[in-house]
Parts: C-alpha cells; structure tokens; sequence
C-alpha cells in the first residue's frame, strides 16, 4: 500500500466540491471536513429548511450523532479507526446555542479515546448544517 493515497468512501456523504473523504500520508489520515448529510441524500438529519434551502431550524443533537456516525465510516472505510483519532476540529454555526449539547455528545463518543480538540465558531459553511469535523487519525 503506497504512504500517500487519496480516499473515497462508498457508504459516506458524497463531497460536496473537488475533495476527496480522506487523505493517507504515511501513517497519518486527514479527513476533509464531514458533515450529517446522509449518502445519497441531499436531506440534513434534524434539519428544516425554508424553500430557498435556508435553516429554519435544526437538531443540533441529531447533527452531532449523524456526523459522528460519518467519521466513523470514513475512519473504518479507510482502514483506521473510531480509536486511532488524533485531533479533531469542530465547527459550529452558533456556539452560544449548541456548544453545550455538541460537548455532552461528544464526551457520549469520547469516552476511552481522547483526541485533541479544537472548537471553533463560523458564520455558515457550504451547505445548510450547523457542525462539521475535520480529523486526523492514525492509520497501520
């Protein structure tokens, strides 16, 4: 297996620009930024959105669980592991809102592994969800 590969998942969300799920250098793999988007779906878990596709509100619960459950895939998919996390950034659209129950979700998730995190807040990101996660994990 080469120490640089570009990775597509088959049971992830499909990228929503020129990106591939993840990345191997050596025994390093980047995740590009996961969301709750669901394959082959254009629907948001525990989103409702008006006729021009904006929020009109939204579970942050159900958006943290949906894209936990992504990474998880990729991770898998790509021959790495839920366990192997090494940092995690997190995104989110309102951090006065959400923070408390994304931070309650993810001590749910992370109970044994222990990464390093990093939250930050933004004003959107390219389609209508309130997180994402950009991760990096060991890989054999």
């Amino acid at each position: 297996m080469s120490d640089d590969q570009v990775l597509y998942s088959s049971s992830a969300p499909e990228p929503v620009g020129a990106y591939p799920h993840a990345r191997r250098v050596g025994n390093l793999l980047f995740l590009s930024g996961v969301g709750p988007r669901e394959r082959g779906s254009a629907v948001i878990p525990g989103a409702v959105l008006d006729p021009e596709g904006n929020i009109r509100s939204y579970d942050i619960e159900a958006q943290c669980r949906s894209v936990f459950h992504n990474v998880k895939t990729i991770l898998e998919e790509a021959g790495s592991s839920w366990e192997r996390l090494v940092d995690v950034t997190v995104f989110l659209t309102n951090m006065q809102a959400d923070f408390a129950t994304y931070n309650r979700v993810y001590a749910e998730y992370f109970t044994d592994t222990q990464p390093c995190r990093t939250t930050v807040e933004i004003s959107r990101l390219p389609t209508p969800i309130a997180i994402e996660l950009k991760c990096i994990a060991t890989i054999e």
